[in-house]
């Protein structure tokens, strides 16, 4: 028995509010992150993750009263993450109900903070958030054609997505939530470039993030080497369900928790 594919609804919380955009903007609001996460957790979801997506901008810590109220009536892993920038906002999301936490922007800036976290907490709580992109046009050229940006994919951090993803490892994290900024919302496909190039890299699970638009865009993504799928707005607004995920990835040969 091989390890089973794990499919993972992604709630963006914007002031206590699961919202969605295209590329981060024009943000809808898709509803109550407590109900979405009870939903998700009947239809069958693997795992939930939270992205408290104004914290980076906006300086907030991440709400740790929605962080709470879900872990009292959920009972599959919760990954949260946004605005996370010390060891006690992570004890803090830990103590409150959250299982992992994810790392982005605060990494960039100090990468020893991931080995700081993770000898603390264990490498299975800390995952590596990575917001790649294709290397714009008259950007600065990197080894993948892959760089990491910040802000919500609005700046580019200036180094190259697959070296930080093997460099993350190599300082301590669990897991890469492999973010593709140019697939984000557009419900296109995950990018299967990206998740090939950081497998090739790295032998921690690779969870794939951006793009997601019908049932049969997963099976590629795990083909390309992610271990799990995580996806927004096709779950939210009840385009597809988990279950027509999880049989499409089983029709292909793969192994998932029905």
């Amino acid at each position: 028995m091989g390890v089973a594919v794990r499919i993972i609804p992604c709630l963006d919380v914007d002031m206590g509010r699961v919202v969605k955009g295209v590329n981060f903007d024009n943000l809808r609001d898709a509803g109550d992150p407590v109900e979405l996460a009870r939903r998700y957790d009947q239809e069958g979801a693997d795992e939930l993750t939270f992205l408290d997506v104004s914290a980076s901008k906006a300086g907030r810590g991440t709400m740790l009263d929605v962080v709470r109220r879900t872990a009292d009536c959920v009972f599959i892993p919760l990954t949260v993450g946004g605005g996370v920038r010390s060891a006690d906002d992570v004890d803090q999301l830990l103590r409150a109900g959250a299982d992992k936490v994810s790392v982005n922007t605060s990494a960039i800036a100090r990468p020893e903070l991931l080995t700081e976290l993770s000898q603390r907490f264990g490498a299975q709580c800390i995952v590596l958030s990575v917001d790649a992109r294709r290397v714009p046009e008259g950007g600065q050229p990197q080894p993948s054609g892959f760089e990491v940006t910040t802000h919500g994919g609005t700046r580019s951090a200036g180094i190259d997505a697959v070296e930080w993803a093997a460099r993350g490892e190599e300082l301590g994290v669990g897991e890469i939530l492999l973010n593709s900024m140019d697939g984000d919302g557009t419900t296109d496909g995950f990018d299967t470039e990206l998740i090939s190039k950081v497998r090739a890299r790295v032998s921690i699970p690779v969870i794939a993030s951006g793009g997601a638009g019908k049932a049969a865009d997963f099976p590629p993504a795990i083909a390309a080497g992610a271990d799990a799928a995580l996806a927004a707005t096709i779950f939210h607004f009840q385009q597809v369900t988990i279950d027509e995920c999880k049989k499409t990835l089983a029709d292909a040969g793969y192994e998932v928790r029905r």
